[in-house]
């Protein structure tokens, strides 16, 4: 298991483009843009998105093979794989939420050392923004990851005048799941302002659990990879709407 998570940090950082790192990074400034964080009052921001960036890949890594092998054992312990197809959608339930909660819990961490260091007392808006930090570096690293894997298979405009804008379908996500990442990680770091760390936390896992069910849903036919990527696209809105909501509400209070 060491050997693949060596050859999938190996391989998440191959076939660099300097289109899918810009594209990437674009992405993700535009999502920031959103929740105005005060990265030039408050530079050690930076450190908080950098190492949400450096933790994107670690965080997949352990959710991709530790995790993924632990869970098949422990269902491969008690069902069949007959009896597991059969209820996929209910046997998904608890494996992708524990996804959610690792995936969080990485993107959420420079958060909580950042809150520690401020003697566990930040304002809830500062809060917000430092999630909202952390979530937009882990979301570039991955999806410069996924952009340069479209990328790196043939991809080009040849392909959008063939196809249409279904061609267009790996930036389409990419840019809409940074979004779910800034947003969940921007609304659990609001909770850990509050003094509702660990509520707020599951809340952003289950967030974030909700958009990643979609994958789910289309391995069992119940919608198309079209109508996933529209899904993923309205709940990214509707979380960013929430947590832009809690940020405004708390600057008027």
């Amino acid at each position: 298991m060491a050997q693949q998570m060596l050859e999938f940090f190996i391989y998440f950082f191959s076939n660099p483009s300097v289109l899918g790192i810009g594209l990437a990074v674009v992405f993700g400034a535009i999502w920031l843009a959103c929740y105005r964080p005060p990265l030039i009052t408050k530079p050690w921001l930076w450190a908080v998105l950098a190492a949400g960036a450096i933790l994107a890949p670690i965080a997949i890594a352990v959710t991709a093979f530790p995790l993924r092998f632990g869970v098949s054992w422990v269902y491969g312990s008690f069902w069949s794989q007959e009896t597991l197809a059969q209820w996929s959608l209910l046997a998904s339930l608890p494996s992708m939420y524990l996804f959610g909660l690792v995936r969080e819990g990485f993107k959420l961490l420079p958060v909580v050392v950042y809150w520690w260091r401020e003697g566990r007392s930040i304002e809830p808006k500062l809060g917000l923004a430092a999630g909202a930090v952390s979530g937009v570096g882990f979301g570039i690293l991955e999806a410069q990851w996924n952009l340069n894997y479209v990328l790196a298979s043939g991809w080009s405009w040849w392909k959008v005048q063939v196809e249409g804008l279904v061609a267009l379908g790996g930036f389409w996500e990419s840019f809409f799941v940074i979004g779910v990442n800034v947003a969940t990680c921007a609304l659990a770091g609001w909770g850990l302002a509050r003094g509702w760390g660990w509520k707020f936390y599951l809340i952003a896992a289950f967030a974030y659990f909700v958009m990643n069910y979609s994958v789910v849903l289309v391995g069992s036919g119940l919608i198309s990879a079209v109508q996933a990527e529209f899904f993923i696209a309205a709940w990214a809105l509707i979380v960013t709407g929430v947590v832009l909501w809690l940020r405004e509400k708390k600057s008027e209070a």
